[in-house]
């Protein structure tokens, strides 16, 4: 363990596994207080303690939470309050890819729940925290998916044909939408809000679809997959390296600023999803 982030709080999503674990346990080795989060809290206790032991770093907490539900993510960000008063990082990682149509338990589309309501959610009941720790710093794990999508708004009330790469695309652009209408709000705060693509990496993802799917997708994975390790290099280069520091609103692919699809930057589109999103949250935000 070494001193660099010591004395900062950062809170990582999805650290159970993947990108998420590699994350929490870098920035734990960099000395930081890290709070984990994951759904399954077995899971959490024994990741937690792993990271503890591989770096050293007693200050490591991992709280449990399924940030499709809305009413734990507003638990999270509670217990998270009662305990922390700053919080210079937040990585924004929780996602998963849904081969078949699923409700959350709000009703809502799942992979939409999840990838881009849980971002949007946590990161605004965060806020005051982040504003109030800066200069800080706001990650949002997003993908080359987004390349794809358009945001069929009307999809998002529910009903009709279940398209799932669709919606997996959809929740990706979702992600930059977010990323960079956050980013014109929160010019001249301190905070910096940047997003990113990880590549395609050997994890657990999208092995929730069945012995098929999972199979052809390990399959892939180890054929071309890059290593969680090898995913979590922008993530933590985003989180904790001074050559971005003050750098907001962009999209990263291996630790280089790039250009995400034309339709992410649609600030009409933002505008609206950042509406939609307070609705289907039931959220008004201040910032």
């Amino acid at each position: 363990m070494n001193n660099r982030l010591m004395g900062r709080v950062c809170l990582v999503t999805g650290a159970t596994a993947g990108i998420g674990a590699v994350t929490a346990r870098e920035l734990a080795r960099m000395g930081a207080t890290v709070v984990g989060v994951g759904r399954n809290p077995d899971k959490c206790a024994t990741v937690g303690e792993r990271v503890k032991s591989e770096t050293g770093n007693p200050q490591v907490e991992f709280l449990s939470a399924d940030l499709s539900s809305q009413a734990q993510v507003r638990r999270l960000a509670e217990a998270f309050k009662q305990k922390y008063d700053r919080l210079e990082v937040l990585v924004n990682n929780a996602g998963a890819y849904y081969l078949t149509r699923q409700d959350c338990v709000d009703g809502i589309e799942l992979t939409f729940a999840l990838n881009h309501l849980g971002y949007f959610l946590l990161t605004n009941l965060l806020l005051d925290l982040i504003k109030a720790s800066a200069p800080a710093r706001i990650v949002n794990v997003s993908s080359n998916a987004h390349q794809s999508a358009r945001m069929d708004f009307a999809s998002l009330k529910g009903g009709g044909f279940y398209n799932s790469w669709a919606a997996y695309s959809q929740s990706k652009l979702a992600n930059l939408l977010f990323t960079y209408e956050l980013a014109r709000r929160l010019e001249g705060t301190g905070v910096t809000v940047n997003a990113l693509h990880p590549g395609f990496v050997a994890s657990s993802f999208a092995h929730n679809n069945g012995w098929l799917v999972a199979w052809g997708t390990k399959v892939a994975q180890k054929l071309a997959g890059r290593t969680p390790e090898d995913g979590a290099r922008t993530v933590i280069y985003l989180a904790t390296s001074p050559e971005v520091e003050g750098i907001s609103g962009k999209y990263f692919i291996d630790e280089k600023v790039v250009d995400s699809s034309p339709v992410s930057y649609d600030e009409t589109s933002a505008k609206r999803l950042w509406v939609v999103s307070e609705q289907m949250t039931g959220l008004r935000t201040v910032v």
